[in-house]
Order: C-alpha cells, then structure tokens, then sequence
C-alpha cells in the first residue's frame, strides 16, 4: 500500500492552517480591542505583547498558500479566481496593519492617533475578510472544466458576511484572553470584564452559524445529523460547551491568568474541527475531492522534502521566541 502523498500535504496544510489561526488570531484581536481600549499607555502595553512575534506569524499563512498553490494547484486557482476580491482586501488588511504596528513607536506624539487608527482598520480589515473566505469555502464554488464557472462576487452572501463578523468577534475573544494572560492591573481588568460579553456573542455566532449550514446544505446536515455520525461527532458540540463553562469560570479568576487563553484556543480548535468535520473530503465543496484536486505524486514528493525540513525549523524558532519572550508585559518596557 503507497503513502498517500495527498493526505499527508493536506495535512500540512491544515496544521499550516491551524498555526496561523492560532497564533495570529490573538495579534488581530489586540488590534480590534482598540476600538475599546483608548489609554495610549495601555495600548502599548497591546502591542508590545506581540511585538517581539507577529511578524513571525505570517509565515504559516505563507507556507499554506504555498503547499496549496504547490500540492493542490486546481483547488488554489479555483480559490484564488473565486476570491481574488476578499483575499486582496484581507492582505492590503494586513500589509496595512504591518506599517502601522513599525510606525507608530516612531512617529511623533501627534501622530501616533493617525497610526493606532490604522493599526485598528487595519486589523478589522484583514479579520473580517478572513471570516468571508472561511464562509465561502463552507458555501462551495461551481466548478466546470476544471475552472471556476461563476462570478467574481458570489462571496458577496448574507452567510459570508455574517462569518466576517463572526470571526472579528472570535479573534477579539482570542486578543482578550491573550492580554489577561500577558498584561497585569487596570488593563487586564478591562479585559476580564470585556471577555464574558464576547463569550456570549461568540457562542451565539457558533449556534447561528451550526443552525445555518446544515439548513442550507443537506449534504451537511446528513453528515452531522444522521446515525451512527452523530454518536460520533457528538463530543464536538459538547467541548464546546464545556470549553465555554470554564472559560466563563476562569475569566473572572483574578488568581489564574493563562487558562482563559487555553480555553478560547479550545473554542477556536473545535470550530475550525467543525469545519473539516463538515466539508471532508471536499478540498473545493461541494464535489472536488483533495485527490482530484492533487498535483503529480512527484511534484508532492519532491515538495515533501522540502517541506520537512522547514516545518521543524518554523517550529523550533517559534517555540524559542514565545519561550524568551514570556512573562508579563509592563507599561515602559518592550518594543521601540
């Protein structure tokens, strides 16, 4: 029996996936906090907490679209063609945000609201159409002759839209959960208090969001609903809602400042599991398979190599940067 080249690559491109979500997930929600936050002793103190390992964090997002445009070629020109839109706002989102994080330590004290305005725009900008493609991805794309058949603004749906929204809310969740656990006095207090109303909301996005998909996809609703599935899957739902418990629980446990961050990354995993669980094995929903989708074994194999010698190292410089930098971050001290 051979390897199965394109399941290990889907693999890594999941895994590519879930890091980028993870790790940038918390940077983009500091950004929209500053929407509440609005002393700019504390907002230093926001970005400081990031600032020694966001710009390190892209480089998931890279290798995905890499081993996507290498090991899945028709599933990123499909992607790409579909959504070459909200994917160019997501990245100028991002680009932007990037200028404004480098600026804003070097302008001069006039000018530093016009920066904190774009590190926020920025952040809103590149979160919100994250969530639009997320939600296209569930809603599938027509494909014909191995290309994309249908218009560049089919993204634009109530359904995408309402994933935009509901991913700003998850990653503010996510920014606030991070800062109890890397801030310290009245601004982890504010985030505290901030963290059980962005709970609520995220779990009422969660509920909408797991009504609406099976609702308008029988596929979907067949695949979570129907018997011995639903015995199987049925952990999800249920972590979720113990996840939340203790989220709720320790939020507001002025002695514990890291669960709330473990926990929203809980709540965040078994989302982004629900969405695999939903779509598998469709790379482009609702009948592209990841093998029909697939490059030649020989280009796989041949990125494969490449691809395991790197990941170790992303790893490794990762994990040393979160390690030197840990601790708490205090007001006039970290990035200038």
């Amino acid at each position: 029996m051979g390897i199965d080249l394109s399941l290990i690559w889907f693999v890594i491109i999941i895994f590519a996936t879930l890091m980028y979500i993870v790790m940038d997930g918390f940077d983009l929600g500091i950004g929209i906090l500053f929407t509440v936050v609005r002393d700019p002793d504390d907002r230093d103190v926001m970005v400081n907490s990031v600032a020694p390992v966001w710009d390190g964090n892209e480089t998931w997002l890279v290798l995905g679209g890499a081993g996507l445009f290498g090991a899945f070629p028709l599933a990123y020109a499909v992607i790409v063609d579909a959504l070459t839109l909200p994917l160019t706002l997501m990245l100028l989102g991002l680009i932007f945000r990037g200028v404004a994080f480098e600026f804003r330590f070097k302008a001069t004290p006039g000018h530093r609201p016009f920066w904190d305005r774009a590190f926020l725009v920025g952040s809103l900008t590149a979160t919100f159409f994250q969530g639009v493609v997320v939600g296209a991805v569930i809603e599938g794309f027509p494909v014909a002759d191995r290309a994309f058949a249908g218009s560049s603004l089919d993204w634009i749906t109530p359904f995408n839209l309402f994933c935009g929204v509901g991913l700003t809310v998850a990653w503010s969740l996510l920014g606030a959960s991070w800062l109890i656990m890397k801030s310290e006095g009245p601004l982890q207090d504010d985030m505290r208090r901030y963290a059980r109303p962005l709970l609520l909301a995220l779990l009422g996005v969660i509920a909408i969001i797991s009504l609406w998909t099976p609702l308008k996809h029988p596929a979907i609703a067949e695949r979570w609903f129907s018997l011995p599935n639903l015995w199987f899957l049925m952990p999800v739902p249920a972590l979720v809602l113990l996840f939340s418990a203790l989220l709720w629980r320790y939020s507001a446990n002025t002695r514990s400042h890291h669960l709330s961050f473990v926990f929203t990354l809980g709540l965040i995993f078994l989302g982004f599991s629900g969405l695999g669980i939903s779509i598998w094995p469709y790379i482009i929903p609702p009948a592209v398979t990841l093998w029909q989708a697939a490059a030649p074994a020989a280009s796989q194999g041949f990125m494969l190599v490449g691809a395991l010698l790197i990941i170790p190292v992303i790893l490794g410089y990762t994990a040393w940067s979160y390690l030197v930098f840990r601790g708490k971050v205090r007001h006039g001290e970290g990035y200038h």
